[in-house]
């Protein structure tokens, strides 16, 4: 096949979709700022990039051994795992999804509890492990204030829940409570985090480099290790004798811009997104990066070249016109084709109601897609080269994980590329696929709590 040329007046207004260099020094330099308001005690309340303190000071050695519980919740549905590690990089682990009914994410939070409960006594029936009391490991993926290693008070639900009676709680004495109404299994909850952070955990466990741990998916998050000394924050010593010198910083930078910090990079498209959104105002660096959201966008730079007569010879389809139907998954099918070829991207078309598309359609969608998705992958680049800065260590491993960067054919590509050229010249860095970082790296979580607890 032959790459067809992607129209000019096309190109011309996608620029606002591609960031320049100086604008991403400038969201660098942005992130950073809000990055030190988080963690400062005057401006934490007023921040829009609260960073969290999560209390998690050590990284797993790979000695940690034994069995773990440890609980995923963060999205529509949520797991339990049953985790033996037996020595370095080895271990079992068994695992059931659970869903959770529209009808409990909007109602009371101990309907939520009592759920989430009944299934974790149902899993360990299921897995002989009834009778034995076992540590847990809590990943809870929404923004949480935390007071210590085991206590989280939840600022504000996302991601489309929004359980009564949660908000300003502790989730980990609400889950107690529940297990404590059954009566009959016996579980300590060793610690509660967020998915970031057993991202981290996870690839540290692997790779003892690792110091940042970052969610590229339904929203978009990162934690890193921080000095103590820089958190005010932070509750208890910061210096003496035995004292721990670093903690993970749970950053919930998907709040960033919610000032107008990035007023000067958004466009109609994320305007737009954001009125229609359950949350507005709210999470707009989210919105600008995270699964949830990069199908619309593509879309509705489509639905506005089509009415403009540069798309389709100016005749759309009623699927094309509807609020949500170009799924995020449809940008990674279209990235997906060789040059010059357009498969996938007539698939996507096809079942959109588009099949009039020309290859000359196709390379202007794909040309849409890519605009879409490299700012993404640019705009979290950012994120993370300016944390890389910020740390000075001379070696860094990123634990990565979500939909997003698990799925999207360049995503990677585009990440190293940019942060490369914006890390100080001296550092190397790495990004490295986490495996199951909210599951797995919940168990070792509690297992290195319990490694210091004992």
């Amino acid at each position: 096949g032959i790459e067809m040329d992607v129209l000019e007046e096309i190109r011309e207004q996608c620029k606002e979709l591609i960031l320049t260099d100086k604008q991403i020094e400038e969201l660098m330099r942005r992130i950073i700022k809000e990055i030190n308001r988080g963690l400062s005690k005057e401006t934490h309340a007023e921040a829009d990039v609260k960073c969290f303190i999560t209390y998690v000071q050590d990284l797993p050695n790979g000695k940690e051994k034994g069995k773990f519980l440890a609980l995923d919740l963060g999205g529509t549905n949520f797991r339990v795992l049953l985790i033996h590690l037996k020595d370095e990089n080895d271990f079992e682990m068994l695992s059931k999804i659970y869903a959770i009914p529209q009808s409990i994410m909007l109602g009371s939070g101990s309907q939520l509890f009592d759920h989430i409960a009944e299934c974790l006594a149902n899993f360990m029936k299921e897995h002989s492990v009834y009778e034995e009391r076992l540590p847990l490991g809590f990943t809870f993926s929404f923004p949480l204030t935390q007071l210590g290693l085991t206590k989280g008070i939840l600022a504000r639900w996302t991601k489309g829940f929004n359980c009564s009676g949660v908000v300003g709680e502790d989730v980990v004495q609400l889950l107690k409570d529940a297990i404590a109404r059954r009566g009959d299994v016996q579980i300590d909850i060793c610690a509660i985090l967020n998915d970031t952070t057993g991202t981290l955990m996870s690839c540290a466990w692997k790779n003892h480099n690792c110091r940042i741990g970052l969610i590229v998916g339904t929203g978009s998050n990162a934690c890193y290790v921080e000095r103590v000394e820089n958190c005010d924050m932070f509750d208890g010593p910061k210096s003496g004798p035995g004292i721990k010198q670093h903690v993970l910083i749970n950053t919930e930078w998907g709040a960033f811009g919610d000032d107008g910090a990035l007023d000067f990079v958004r466009t109609d498209y994320d305007r737009e997104i954001d009125q229609h959104s359950i949350n507005p105002g709210r999470q707009l660096q989210e919105k600008m990066i995270s699964g949830m959201y990069m199908g619309e966008l593509a879309r509705l730079a489509i639905v506005k070249f089509t009415k403009a007569g540069l798309l389709f010879g100016g005749v759309g389809s009623d699927i094309l016109f509807k609020r949500g139907q170009f799924f995020t998954k449809y940008v990674s099918e279209i990235e997906s084709d060789k040059p010059g070829t357009y498969t996938y991207c007539r698939d996507v078309l096809d079942e959109l109601g588009l099949d009039h598309a020309t290859d000359e359609d196709c390379a202007n969608v794909r040309y849409i897609c890519e605009c879409v998705s490299s700012r993404a992958a640019h705009l979290v680049s950012a994120g993370i080269a300016a944390l890389i800065n910020k740390m000075d260590e001379p070696s860094v491993t990123v634990g990565v994980d979500g939909s997003v960067y698990r799925f999207h054919p360049k995503f990677h590509d585009l990440m190293v590329q940019k942060i490369r050229q914006f890390v100080k010249p001296s550092i190397s860095f790495d990004l490295m696929l986490s495996e199951d970082g909210s599951g797995r790296g919940a168990a070792l979580v509690a297992a290195v709590a319990c490694r210091e607890a004992h």
